[in-house]
């Protein structure tokens, strides 16, 4: 292939990348989803029984009041989409989202919760929630509406001298720990007064229902915003056993370390009744990612295997197993869903996980550490559905057999930038940088390996 040739294919596959991946977000929809799973008719829901047989009837007039809690990054669009197909009006509702809406529904009070830290709207949407649930009785009906986000933007401490700046410092210790985000979780379920079944725990009395938009793994559903409505699987030994392995206890401050060490820390309460529907997961993401590569006449092979491991290891693995595939399919694109986790240190530049194993990617393709440099041009995009990674505006980055020397061309090290994470301003510089903006949903990360 002549390098005008190979830079011609380049840019092909950046630009294909880009649409499956924009075409899985844009397939990901809450309203489509709804329709899909739930029915409303004659005053009464229909859904999907959990084994997946017949459908289970939810009589709806059979209760005075409808109350709606919404938390996460999806919560408003989920509570529009709601309200849109109740055939009745909320008596009441509490909504913490990214952002406020700018038009309101006088029934709901709105909050806007922070993300990846608690902000005060955080503090004071859990408190909001808590006061309406504590007021059902046996005549009203609860849906919770529960997406990724939601375990930072709807928070409140078990410990009510515990405070926000204390919790601030909690959460930053977890994300940067290098735990997976079924660890953090277990540890927040344990801390929290909304999570880990408690918020449902709060309605004891009324019929309850959640809807849930997953960006957890599915065998670990009561992850989800810290599971604040399902029955929790983990236990405090559990939570002090993840503290100890990632010697997070030196990072807390001394009230939460204190909170950890109580021997009369309480379980997670046990819920009976939790009745829930998943709307949308990762699976859905990548579903429509291979919907759209299919069309684009790519052999598209998926593997999730790598959820939750190291960016490194992750980026490693992929690579392999693409170099691997593709002596059998030369026109190739493989998909992975799920996370990967990145321990940061104490100091620390812009970008997240998603750009972070995009340049991992980047060296190994570019010929670092003695690395065979590819003939062929190769893509590998990686991406966070909910438009949002790490500390940086973007939702991801894409990689190719050309970002090592093109980065160095601008005087940036990759291999530095790797190091110091930091790896924004060098895909801003070489305009690799996927922006969209938020989302208002979030199904977890989407990575794309493809060549031709």
């Amino acid at each position: 292939m002549t390098p005008a040739n190979s830079e011609a294919t380049r840019r092909k596959l950046h630009d294909e990348a880009r649409w499956i991946f924009h075409h899985a977000l844009r397939a990901s929809s809450i309203p489509a989803a709804f329709d899909r799973r739930l029915r409303f008719e004659d005053q009464s829901l229909f859904h999907s029984s959990v084994a997946g047989g017949d459908e289970v009837c939810i009589p709806l007039a059979h209760y005075d009041r409808i109350h709606a809690v919404a938390l996460g990054k999806a919560a408003l669009p989920m509570l529009e989409t709601l309200r849109a197909r109740l055939p009745g009006a909320l008596a009441s509702g509490v909504c913490c989202a990214p952002s406020l809406p700018s038009e309101r529904n006088i029934a709901v009070d709105y909050y806007a919760g922070g993300h990846p830290l608690p902000n005060r709207d955080s503090f004071a949407s859990a408190c909001a929630a808590l006061q309406l649930l504590r007021g059902t009785s046996a005549r009203d009906f609860v849906f919770f509406l529960i997406s990724g986000g939601g375990s930072a933007m709807f928070e409140l401490p078990l410990d009510p001298r515990i405070s926000l700046d204390e919790t601030r410092i909690l959460y930053q210790a977890l994300v940067g720990s290098g735990a997976t985000i079924a660890e953090i979780n277990t540890v927040r379920k344990h801390f929290s007064a909304v999570k880990g079944g408690r918020l449902a725990a709060a309605a004891p009395q009324a019929a309850r229902f959640s809807l849930l938009v997953s960006d957890v793994a599915p065998r670990y559903l009561d992850a989800l915003a810290s599971g604040p409505t399902l029955p929790d699987s983990s236990t405090v030994a559990e939570c002090r056993e993840i503290i100890h392995r990632y010697r997070l206890a030196e990072r807390f401050p001394p009230d939460v370390r204190a909170f950890f060490d109580d021997p009369n820390l309480p379980e997670t309460p046990a819920l009976t009744g939790a009745a829930a529907e998943t709307l949308l997961s990762s699976d859905d993401l990548i579903g429509a990612a291979r919907e759209m590569a299919l069309a684009l006449g790519y052999e598209v092979i998926m593997d999730t295997s790598c959820d939750d491991w190291d960016y490194g290891d992750a980026s490693r693995y992929l690579l392999d197993r693409f170099y691997q595939l593709r002596r059998e399919h030369p026109r190739l694109c493989l998909l992975s869903g799920g996370e990967v986790t990145v321990r940061l240190g104490q100091e620390h530049g812009a970008g997240g996980r998603n750009q972070q194993f995009a340049l991992a990617c980047a060296l190994e393709l570019g010929g670092h550490d003695g690395a065979a440099v590819p003939t062929q041009p190769i893509v590998v995009l990686s991406a966070g559905s909910d438009g949002i990674d790490g500390n940086s505006d973007a939702a991801g980055a894409i990689a190719d057999t050309t970002t090592v020397v093109r980065g160095q061309a601008l005087g940036i090290d990759p291999a530095s930038a790797l190091a110091r994470f930091d790896a924004y301003p060098l895909f801003t510089a070489l305009d690799d940088t996927l922006v969209t903006g938020p989302t208002d949903n979030n199904l977890r990360d989407l990575r794309i390996l493809l060549t031709t």
